[in-house]
């Protein structure tokens, strides 16, 4: 009965979920994790109008009572769906004379006549839904090209400044394109007026189209531009109307490059794109466990609340990253790892952005995301961390010293050591092993050594022979290579990609151009981010054990078990443990009772430990009353 009970409870607080965040949304921004729908991984950039809407109708049918109330249209709604476009092309795209992109008449056939987005929004909001959409950094390269004004919008004319009127070409940053889309936008100069009144009337035009929700793409982690992330926070404050604000993508992000910027936003991602093989989920496990120790899970944000984003749940139908198809094939991922997926997602407080096609939405898979315990997780849970003290076998259990997430040494596969170019936050004390080796007498040679320089013998070391010039401006020395590191991916990355920095021919960017500093670090100008060197002996495994723990609202511990090893494995915690970890003041009692979620199992009283066997990628979700 008090299961039963409990169970009744939380389908309450979720169907109620809207409501509490209504009431306050001016105010609060965000106050739970974000929910709802996004086109990317079912569609990828070429969902029309029909289709969107279909989506829209289900998800207010079937998961609005849950909290999924956005529907986000992903990237290129402004591009023509006909041969020879795709991702990188260029000119294809929809702007208006002011340079903004506009929707594509054809796929989105309401925008005609210059309605943009207008009438999908209000049929969204009709639904009782919230409307989103994608955007680029900055201003389209075909704006630039086309030299296209720019708009004040508090005089409705060209933007006048110092006697002169102000076009594209003055702001776009020709040498600042989007890493993955080079020939598609470009960053603008913030610290120009122009380059305000363009983002500016950007973000007005959306607002008057009625979008609750922006993703902003290309701005963070390798692409990292903090004073656009800003400038656009900003100019959303002017604006009467509640926004989301939503940043991607998340390659190479550390909780160090979150502390300048979630303030200014609601949602930013900390991984590349997760896509659905084991793989990808298996890779989420270290970040989210890095952004919880450090507090960053509701943290402020902006007019609100800030949550680190583990991406979209790709489940369900689907299409696959990068091609130009719609759904057309079921998620990869077995059931057992399904819910691993969504448990962690829901444990580290993860917005819940479903990705598979809402038509074709089985049974399973919506029993799975609208889950009433997992989502009370989600929304509602507190003291959020990866728990340490799991143990495999007895063994374990008796030793003195806990065993910190025991892997199996059978489950490595020996490789030889490889070394690649990685890049990382300039405050990691390993990225301060730089050294230009004209001390060591060879000029044609910078090299890093992790004995921190106090070595002879560098580690690895690249070559100055295609250098066109270095100067020394004080301290710094700026190296220009015909061949060097590009500090941005070509590609959009998975979340499992190895993500290390190519070489490519110079094409005189700033993704291009590093400064090495007294330091030791070697800084990129583009991403603000430092080079550093890694190295593997093994292949990267989904072998270990992992745990999470929480706290609910009133009182009860949740507790999951996560089983990474391709077999099923015997998984304990000791409630001492679990004591010492939370604090006796979760304990009033001698034991604790426990209902494990997947099962549906109720647990003898637990008083020494607590113990599942788990499949291969599976978990274990248990609810303690202690």
């Amino acid at each position: 009965m008090r299961a039963f009970l409990f169970l009744a409870l939380v389908l309450l607080s979720n169907f109620f979920y809207r409501g509490c965040c209504k009431a306050g949304e001016e105010q609060t921004l965000a106050r739970f994790p974000p929910r709802g729908w996004n086109s990317y991984d079912s569609f990828s950039w070429i969902i029309d109008e029909e289709a969107f809407l279909q989506n829209a109708e289900i998800l207010a049918q079937k998961l609005l009572p849950y909290g999924y109330e956005y529907v986000v249209v992903d990237f290129l709604w402004y591009r023509k769906n006909v041969d020879g476009a795709y991702v990188d092309s260029y000119g294809y795209d929809s702007i208006d004379k002011w340079g903004r992109p506009i929707p594509d008449p054809d796929r989105w056939p309401s925008s005609r006549d210059g309605k943009g987005f207008a009438e999908v929004a209000k049929k969204v909001h009709g639904m009782g839904l919230k409307f989103g959409i994608h955007l680029m950094r900055g201003i389209s390269t075909k704006a630039v090209d086309a030299n296209a004004p720019i708009l004040d919008v508090h005089t409705g004319g060209v933007y006048n400044e110092d006697g002169r009127n102000w076009t594209a070409r003055d702001i776009g940053l020709t040498h600042r394109t989007c890493g993955w889309m080079q020939h598609g936008f470009m960053s603008v100069n913030t610290d120009l007026g122009a380059g305000k009144a363009f983002l500016r009337s950007l973000y007005h035009l959306y607002t008057e189209w009625g979008v609750d929700f922006v993703k902003l793409d290309c701005v963070f982690g390798d692409d990292y531009d903090p004073k656009e992330i800003i400038t656009v926070s900003q100019l959303l404050e002017e604006l009467d109307r509640p926004v989301i604000l939503s940043i991607s993508p998340g390659t190479h992000v550390t909780p160090s490059m979150s502390e300048t910027i979630d303030k200014y936003v609601n949602m930013y991602r900390i991984t590349s794109d997760d896509w659905d093989t084991w793989s990808d989920v298996a890779s989420h496990f270290n970040i989210s466990r890095d952004f919880a120790s450090v507090k960053k899970i509701g943290a402020e944000g902006f007019r609100g609340r800030s949550w680190p984003d583990l991406d979209m749940l790709p489940l369900g139908w689907l299409t696959g990253p990068g091609i130009q198809q719609g759904p057309h094939r079921k998620c990869n991922l077995t059931l057992d790892e399904q819910k691993t997926q969504m448990t962690l997602w829901s444990m580290a407080r993860s917005p819940l952005m479903f990705g598979g096609d809402l038509r074709n939405l089985d049974g399973t898979t919506l029993s799975l995301i609208s889950n009433p315990i997992l989502l009370e997780i989600n929304s509602y849970s507190s003291n959020n961390a990866e728990f340490p003290h799991v143990y495999t076998t007895e063994k374990d259990l008796r030793k003195k010293n806990h065993i910190f997430f025991k892997f199996k040494e059978k489950m490595y596969q020996q490789k030889p050591e490889k070394k690649f170019l990685d890049l990382t936050s300039c405050n990691n004390e390993k990225a301060k092993c730089w050294n230009a080796t004209l001390q060591t007498g060879n000029p044609d040679q910078i090299c890093w050594d992790l004995k921190m320089r106090r070595s002879d013998k560098f580690s690895y070391c690249l070559l100055k022979r295609n250098v066109l010039f270095s100067r020394k401006y004080g301290s710094v020395l700026v190296l220009y290579y015909l061949r060097f590191l590009v500090a941005s991916p070509g590609r959009k990355r998975i979340a499992s990609d190895i993500q290390d920095i190519g070489l490519t021919s110079c094409k005189w960017h700033a993704s291009q151009m590093w400064s090495l500093n007294d330091d030791g670090t070697l800084v990129n100008s583009y991403s603000n981010m430092c080079a550093k060197v890694n190295s593997y002996k093994v292949s990267i495994t989904s072998g270990g054990i992992r745990s999470w723990i929480a706290t609910g609202r009133k009182g009860e511990i949740y507790l999951a078990f996560f089983n990474l090893n391709p077999t099923a494995t015997h998984i304990t915690a000791k409630v001492s443990d679990l004591q010492d970890f939370m604090g006796s003041s979760f304990f009033r009692q001698g034991s604790c009772n426990c209902t494990e979620v997947w099962s549906g199992k109720n647990m003898q009283p637990l008083k020494t430990t607590i113990s599942a066997f788990v499949n291969s990628h599976g978990c274990a979700l248990f609810v303690l009353n202690c």
